[in-house]
């Protein structure tokens, strides 16, 4: 029977968010938002380690308070808003394998998917490793805005993103008739460690698909994000996941960048 690979989660949550001030750490249901990953993660109980990575000594208290590990703190020339995740996620991998720890594979779960759930996880995780000769999952929903709608704009004329090789022009196309398109979503992403080493990025080439369900792949980036999450969550259309600990107390955040 063939060995089952080690994995280790990587909560990525930098204190610099400007779109949406503090967000990783946001008031939702009595807890900072990130909990909701960090507790998704553990009850999945498909990795070896759940790490969050932060530059901030604030964030890594509030993470280590709802069962996530914070083994060192990440540099802050890693923690811009124009840092690429190559940089933090190679950066974590290389210093735990120096430590004496190294992974078969990663996932990244981002702490702005909170309807995340650790069914979900598992999900992708044996979708995953029933996969051969492949470098990467990502989780990707039917798109909403498509891209045959979209418009390249010169001057004062624009042109058509996508062109249609035959037939009626894609931008005068119902959307039932276009080709199916998806967009990825920031709830998940799984790689093979060998990946960040060998080609340097954090999907390689063979990437397989994740389709999430419902609300899995809500991704919060701006005010108006928080104000869906709310209601979501108010009208019981999205469940979040349970979290045993006490709430952290936690000082009133800005919503607004």
């Amino acid at each position: 029977m063939p060995k089952k690979p080690t994995i280790i989660a990587l909560i990525p949550a930098r204190a610099g968010s400007k779109r949406l001030r503090n967000k990783n750490i946001q008031s939702l249901s009595g807890h900072p938002l990130m909990a909701y990953t960090i507790a998704a993660a553990l009850q999945s109980r498909v990795f070896n380690r759940v790490i969050v990575s932060t530059d901030s000594k604030r964030y890594a208290d509030i993470a280590r308070h709802y069962g996530a590990e914070v083994p060192f703190l990440r540099p802050a020339g890693l923690a811009g808003e124009l840092s690429p995740d190559i940089e933090w996620v190679c950066y974590t991998l290389e210093r735990l394998r120096d430590e004496g720890t190294s992974y078969d594979c990663f996932s990244i779960l981002r702490p702005t998917s909170p309807f995340r759930q650790a069914a979900t996880i598992k999900r992708a995780w044996r979708k995953f490793c029933t996969q051969e000769n492949v470098d990467s999952l990502r989780a990707v929903e039917k798109c909403r805005q498509h891209p045959a709608k979209m418009w390249l704009i010169s001057g004062n004329r624009m042109r058509p993103l996508l062109e249609n090789p035959a037939g009626l022009p894609w931008h005068s196309t119902p959307y039932q008739n276009l080709p199916e398109v998806y967009a990825q979503n920031a709830s998940l992403e799984i790689a093979w460690s060998r990946v960040v080493f060998e080609e340097g990025t954090i999907a390689g080439r063979e990437i397989m698909p994740f389709l999430t369900k419902d609300c899995e792949g809500f991704d919060i980036n701006r005010p108006e994000d928080w104000l869906v999450t709310q209601e979501l969550v108010r009208t019981s259309q999205a469940s979040l996941p349970y979290i045993s600990q006490s709430s952290y107390p936690l000082k009133e955040t800005r919503t607004n960048a």
